[in-house]
């Protein structure tokens, strides 16, 4: 599945997914002083293999919908969640950045996603690299990834 992000002017950008099967869909991701929430999403499912959004989306369901409240989806949605806070707040050791992912995940009474402290390593670094691509991108220029 091909993962274009349009960069915009205004309060939002441009996300257009192609799944595998030729299907196209584009929906509209609202600035957020960062990268986009749907590539966090991007980061976090493509170390973990995780059972979240994309993956939901990549097998046919809207990317206009929310999660369909599945443990494992809320548990990659918080977890999407604590890395933008990081970003948004700064860096904070990867122990400290799972227990506060494990006490959203408790606040919300679902189970969390087993993440260690290598895989925060390498999902930072790939929130690193993608910061770097998405701030080279022009407006009205494009990133796109393959997951």
């Amino acid at each position: 599945m091909d993962l274009t992000f349009t960069k915009r002017g205004g309060k939002s950008d441009d996300l257009t997914i192609i799944r595998a099967d030729g299907t196209r869909e584009s929906i509209a991701c609202p600035k957020q002083g960062i990268i986009p929430h749907d590539m966090v999403h991007y980061a976090v499912e493509s170390v973990l293999a995780a059972r979240g959004f994309l993956s939901l989306v990549a097998r046919g369901e809207s990317a206009a919908f929310a999660t369909t409240s599945a443990a494992d989806e809320e548990a990659v949605e918080r977890l999407v969640e604590t890395f933008q806070a990081e970003m948004w707040g700064g860096r904070v050791p990867a122990d400290d950045l799972i227990a506060t992912y494990e006490h959203a995940c408790g606040a919300r009474g679902h189970p969390v996603a087993a993440v260690a402290p290598a895989e925060v390593e390498a999902i930072r670094a790939r929130l690193d690299l993608l910061t770097r691509q998405w701030a080279s991108v022009p407006l009205n220029g494009a990133l796109t990834l393959t997951l």
